[in-house]
């Protein structure tokens, strides 16, 4: 399975990004997908995940109702809208998926794409 993150960049405080996950190969044998964030000097940490058919979602306290995560028709995308963009927010975002359903530590996770960046200027 290969994962492809975009949609990152640069945007002022309070402004908006939707990032794109799309997954490649043997994505039928995956089942939830998620994302994680890294600042620089700091761990990565989760941000959100959905479960294979979409029907379930779960997110970190300091995004939510701000983010929000969601799948293409396909199942094989996931999207990341990010809306009220903090100075705090500034990471690099990684896309993941693994076997079964939703959780959110990174040692859940098998595959992961390369990240895009985030940087929200205050």
């Amino acid at each position: 399975v290969q994962l492809q993150a975009s949609g990152g960049g640069l945007v002022q405080a309070g402004g908006s990004l939707r990032l794109t996950c799309a997954s490649s190969g043997r994505t039928f044998s995956t089942g939830a997908m998620g994302w994680f964030r890294q600042a620089p000097g700091k761990e990565r940490e989760f941000v959100a995940t959905i479960s294979r058919a979409g029907g379930t979602t779960m997110y970190t306290d300091s995004v939510k109702g701000r983010f929000a995560i969601s799948r293409g028709n396909a199942k094989n995308t996931v999207y990341l809208q990010m809306n009220s963009l903090k100075p705090e927010d500034t990471a690099v975002y990684y896309c993941a998926s693994r076997i079964g359903g939703i959780a959110k530590t990174v040692n859940d996770y098998v595959y992961w794409g390369q990240g895009t960046l985030v940087t929200v200027s205050s």
